[in-house]
């Protein structure tokens, strides 16, 4: 009999770069689904040279960086980056996170390390904090 439900306890948990990922390892080669909760970044640069990344935000907003273009990201958008798209992402959001084909990490391509201070929002958020004190 097929398995048609997987659930967060079966899945394996990852937390890397600035990301907590919950991995729900469904036997197909088509896709994969992950959740993906981040407080304030991804940072890691990297691409994926076979596998089309679709992130469904579900909650928070952010900024997410494909190819050095900035695209802002709130609740019920979707942000589709093709393969070769280099991606890094800013801000506190609680994602759902779907590669077709399956993700491989033989596949998966480290461009750089993304340092805090390139963070829009903590800059924003360092800037309130001196004019709260002014």
């Amino acid at each position: 009999m097929p398995q048609y439900k997987y659930t967060a306890d079966a899945a394996s948990k990852i937390s890397k770069h600035g990301i907590d990922l919950v991995i729900y390892h469904q036997p197909t080669a088509s896709a994969e689904v992950v959740h993906v909760s981040v407080k304030e970044g991804h940072f890691e640069e990297f691409y994926n040279t076979k596998s089309t990344f679709i992130y469904y935000i579900v909650e928070g907003h952010g900024v997410f960086v494909l190819n050095d273009e900035h695209i802002e990201a709130t609740a019920t958008d979707l942000i589709v980056a093709p393969p070769d798209t280099h991606i890094h992402y800013f801000g506190t959001m609680e994602m759902v996170l779907t590669t077709t084909p399956a993700f491989d990490p033989a596949d998966e391509h480290h461009v750089r390390f993304v340092d805090k201070s390139e963070n829009p929002f903590a800059k924003a958020k360092s800037a309130d904090a001196s004019s709260t004190k002014a």
